[in-house]
C-alpha cells in the first residue's frame, strides 16, 4: 500500500515538472519568437551597433545572474583551461553572426526569411550529424534534407536569388549547436564565457564610435535603456529554456521550438506587412513538409527507444 502511495505521489510531482517544463518552454520560445518586435524600436541605429551593446550588456547583466545563482564554479573551471576555449571563442563568433544578421534582419524588413532561416535549422542540424559527426540519416531525415535543399533550389531559379539571410541564420545557429555539444558548460554558463570572451572586442568597437562621435548611446534616454535592455532581454529566455530542458524530454523541446519561427513568421506577415509571394509561400510549405518528415522521424525514434526500455 505504502509503495502504491509513493509511486502516486512520484507520478503526480513527475506530472507538476512536465507541466512547469512545458509553461518554461512556452516562455523562452514566445520570447524568442517576439524579438523582431523588441528590435524594430532602435529606429536609426546600425544593427552592427546594436550587436555590441548586446554583447557587452548581456556579459555584465550576467555577471550579477551569475553572482546571484552562484553559477561560478564551472566558469572558473572553464577559464581555468585556456587551450579548451577554442570551441567556446568558436560558439562566440557564430552567435555574434547570428545576432547581428537577425537584427539586420529585423531591421530591414526581412523577417520572413529570419523565420524560414530558424525553421530550416534542425535540418541543418541533421545535415551537419551526418557530414561532420559521421550520423546515420533515417530515410525520413534523408528526404526532409531533400525537401530543403529543393526549397533552396526553388528559390535560386525561380527568384534567381539564394535565400542567404535564411541559410546563414540556419548554417551559423546549426553550426553553434555543433559545436556547443563538445563544451562541457551549461547554457548559463556558456553563454557568459561566449560574451565574456567578445567583450574586449566589444569595448574596443564602442570607445572608437565614441572616438569619432558615431554612438547613439547616451543621446537619448529611450536609445540608451533600449541598448541596455537588449542584454537583459537576451539573459531571459535562456534562463526559462534551461528551467524548460531540466523538467521535459528533448523530444517535447524539440516541438515546442517551432514555436519561435512560427511567431516570427506571424508577426512579419501581421504587424510588418512584409510581402508574401507565390515562390516564397512554396519555398516554406517545402520545409514545413520537411520539418513533418523530421518531427514523424524523431517520434518513431523516440518510440523505439521506450519500447526497448520498457
Amino acid at each position: 500500500m505504502s509503495q502504491e502511495v509513493d509511486q502516486r505521489m512520484e507520478q503526480q510531482r513527475q506530472a507538476r515538472e512536465a507541466r512547469s517544463g512545458v509553461g518554461f518552454g512556452l516562455a523562452a520560445y514566445l520570447m524568442w519568437g517576439c524579438f523582431p518586435l523588441f528590435f524594430a524600436l532602435f529606429e536609426g541605429v546600425p544593427a552592427w551597433e546594436i550587436l555590441i551593446h548586446r554583447v557587452l550588456w548581456s556579459c555584465f547583466f550576467l555577471v550579477g545572474l551569475v553572482s546571484l545563482l552562484g553559477r561560478w564554479a564551472p566558469i572558473r573551471a572553464a577559464l581555468a583551461e585556456p587551450r579548451r576555449l577554442g570551441r567556446v571563442l568558436g560558439c562566440a563568433v557564430l552567435i555574434g553572426i547570428n545576432w547581428g544578421l537577425y537584427i539586420y534582419a529585423v531591421e530591414s524588413r526581412q523577417v520572413l526569411q529570419a523565420s524560414l532561416g530558424y525553421f530550416m535549422t534542425p535540418l541543418v542540424n541533421v545535415a551537419l550529424g551526418l557530414l561532420v559527426l559521421r550520423e546515420s540519416m533515417s530515410r525520413l531525415q534523408g528526404a526532409a534534407v531533400a525537401l530543403a535543399v529543393a526549397a533552396i533550389a526553388l528559390q535560386l531559379l525561380l527568384l534567381g536569388e539564394l535565400p542567404w539571410i535564411s541559410l546563414t541564420l540556419a548554417l551559423s545557429f546549426g553550426t553553434y549547436g555543433l559545436l556547443r555539444k563538445q563544451v562541457p558548460l551549461d547554457g548559463l554558463s556558456g553563454l557568459f564565457v561566449e560574451t565574456l570572451l567578445l567583450l574586449p572586442l566589444g569595448l574596443l568597437a564602442l570607445a572608437w564610435l565614441s572616438a569619432v562621435g558615431a554612438s547613439h548611446f547616451g543621446e537619448g534616454g529611450e536609445v540608451s535603456a533600449l541598448l541596455v535592455a537588449s542584454g537583459v532581454i537576451t539573459a531571459l529566455p535562456l534562463l526559462a529554456f534551461a528551467g524548460a530542458a531540466r523538467r521535459l524530454r528533448l523530444a517535447t523541446l524539440g516541438f515546442l521550438m517551432y514555436l519561435n519561427p512560427s511567431v516570427q513568421f506571424a508577426i512579419a506577415l501581421l504587424v510588418f506587412r512584409e510581402p508574401l509571394s507565390t515562390v516564397q509561400l512554396g519555398t516554406f510549405v517545402l520545409i514545413w513538409l520537411g520539418l513533418a518528415l523530421y518531427s514523424f522521424a524523431a517520434w518513431q525514434a523516440h518510440r523505439r527507444q521506450a519500447h526497448l526500455e520498457a
